[in-house]
């Protein structure tokens, strides 16, 4: 990561120091005595979920529940973080790290610059907080400017948990500004496609909450974890896509 501003450098810094999770980018080191300032972090030579789904597209519902629980750990992990939560605010595929294990690791939190108004609650700083205006995975409070909490998360979750059980989330592509205001003004939520037994009907009710317009239905992190691992468990008692399942995942 390059930094041209010290103190959005010092800031991820800061962050990067403390955190340590299987499912979290690993801190490596830091440039701190030229221009540009750079963060060094674990090297992953599999790339990003971002360019993992356009090769493989709709994962197997296994697959994709496995990474699910990845990132929900991690983001659960960044969400608990003390004295205060880090809200990544920037969830998407791209931030989002595939190790040599096949495992997802969660980056790119602590780069978007909030003003905080209490421990859970923040806006974007002045300057519009460096959001990436193609990214349709913002929730929708970001995108009106309005104050947030950790749920903006949640959100970005439910869209990124979609695409990996039914693919792309536009059937047609269309220009990020078209898709973020179908998405945060007008409402709209991609449609289920796949049969409603390709996979078990907790998950559509999960994306369901994860992306829903209030941010007071959508569930924590802790809940997403203990409801996939549940989702997970009931699946293998049923015998659901035998031999696919290999537990514990922790």
């Amino acid at each position: 990561f390059f930094f041209p501003n010290r103190n959005a450098f010092k800031h991820e810094l800061t962050l990067l120091e403390k955190v340590r999770h299987p499912n979290v980018v690993q801190f490596v080191g830091a440039v701190t005595q030229n221009m540009p300032m750079m963060i060094v972090s674990e090297y992953h030579p599999k790339g990003d979920l971002r360019s993992y789904l356009q090769k493989k597209g709709r994962l197997s519902p296994s697959k994709a529940l496995r990474f699910a629980l990845d990132i929900a750990r991690g983001m659960n992990y960044l969400h608990e973080c003390k004295p205060d939560p880090i809200i990544h605010c920037d969830l998407k595929p791209k931030n989002i790290l595939l190790d040599s294990g096949g495992q997802l690791k969660v980056a790119g939190f602590g780069v978007i610059r909030l003003s905080k108004i209490s421990p859970d609650k923040a806006k974007l700083a002045q300057g519009g907080g460096n959001i990436d205006p193609s990214n349709i995975y913002v929730a929708p409070e970001i995108y009106r400017g309005e104050i947030f909490d950790r749920s903006v998360d949640a959100y970005s979750f439910g869209l990124i948990l979609y695409e990996m059980i039914e693919g792309a989330l536009l059937s047609q592509p269309k220009p990020p500004e078209e898709t973020l205001r179908m998405l945060c003004i007008d409402g709209q939520r991609p449609p289920f496609k796949s049969k409603s037994k390709s996979y078990p009907p907790d998950v559509k009710e999960l994306i369901e909450e994860c992306w829903d317009p209030e941010p007071v239905v959508r569930p924590t992190f802790s809940e997403v974890v203990v409801r996939l691992d549940k989702i997970v468990s009931n699946c293998s008692k049923q015998g659901w896509w035998k031999d696919t399942f290999k537990l514990p995942w922790k």
